[in-house]
């Protein structure tokens, strides 16, 4: 077992008393050094600044979903911030049978589709961009990568309008087909990681007989996992958060997404907050739980980003 050196001053000896033969006996004494107090309160007051920070931005979150697990009366009479008592979940229950529900299922199949699309082509076009020789490779990746500067306001009607025409507007792929090629900030992101990994490794599955394909799949793939889950986690984020697009796209509760239906529960049911507040919950828990899952992923994702 490994122990932390001890930082100390520079040994010095103090006299003991007479053993009785004429020579005095000294011992030497370790004295800790002012500074390791100094950096134990830094350490201290960094930790004390972390805290405050994660408990505001995980306030809300616990009022939202204080509030869901109260009725209607019960947060009239108290106070916002009193915890709930008794708990209920007849809120949730209400907003599940008012359309709610529906609108989860909808965004859920939504996000799987796009984050799947989205990360078979984005690896597919950044292992071009990153290792394949194609004329004008550069030129077009800098232009594809141009097009993030485009706002997504101004292709918005453009689109409703191809949409439109292609009689496609208030189905399932309304919602999915203009996300699901892939987008430049996802391809993007995993040239840059396919570009740091040792062309020696890509070598070493050639000489083995590894294809392109066989290499991609084999090789890049099974390396990429930390930048694949954390690319994955910014995909389903998005997704499950867009708003305006499907908001323009569909009408009616069949093809309604998540944001779009707590939007419209919102607007009918402006003063009770409860249902409100247990919209929103239903909103986010699923988010908080994916990111419990791929932390660990992300995590090893930023401290390689880190590091380069």
């Amino acid at each position: 077992m490994s122990t932390e050196p001890v930082s100390t001053e520079p040994l010095r000896t103090e006299p003991l008393s007479d053993d009785g033969t004429g020579t005095a006996r000294t011992h030497t004494v370790s004295r800790p050094r002012p500074g390791r107090a100094a950096a134990l309160s830094r350490s201290a007051a960094a930790y004390l600044v972390l805290c405050a920070g994660a408990l505001l931005a995980v306030a809300p979150l616990l009022l939202s979903a204080a509030t869901a697990l109260k009725t209607p009366a019960q947060f009239a009479a108290g106070s916002p911030l009193a915890p709930p008592n008794p708990v209920t979940w007849s809120n949730f229950h209400t907003v599940l049978n008012h359309g709610v529900g529906r609108a989860v299922l909808v965004t859920a199949l939504m996000t799987v589709f796009v984050t799947g699309g989205q990360l078979i082509t984005a690896v597919l076009a950044a292992y071009a961009f990153a290792r394949l020789d194609f004329p004008g490779r550069d030129a077009l990746f800098w232009g594809y990568l141009g097009t993030m500067m485009v706002p997504p306001i101004v292709t918005l009607i453009p689109l409703y309008l191809m949409f439109a025409h292609l009689g496609w507007l208030n189905t399932f792929w309304a919602l999915v087909i203009p996300f699901v090629f892939g987008s430049p900030y996802a391809i993007f992101l995993l040239r840059q990681y396919f570009r740091s990994i040792p062309e020696e490794l890509l070598d070493a599955a050639r000489l083995d007989g590894a294809h392109t394909l066989d290499t991609l799949v084999h090789v890049i793939v099974p390396v990429s996992r930390p930048i694949l889950a954390t690319l994955t986690l910014i995909t389903v984020v998005s997704q499950w958060n867009n708003f305006l697009w499907p908001l323009v796209a569909s009408s009616g509760d069949r093809w309604q997404v998540l944001t779009v239906a707590t939007a419209n529960l919102q607007t009918q049911y402006n003063t009770q907050w409860t249902l409100v507040t247990a919209a929103t919950t239903l909103a986010v828990v699923p988010l908080i739980l994916l990111f419990l899952v791929f932390q660990r992923q992300v995590l090893r994702s930023i401290a390689w980003t880190g590091l380069k």
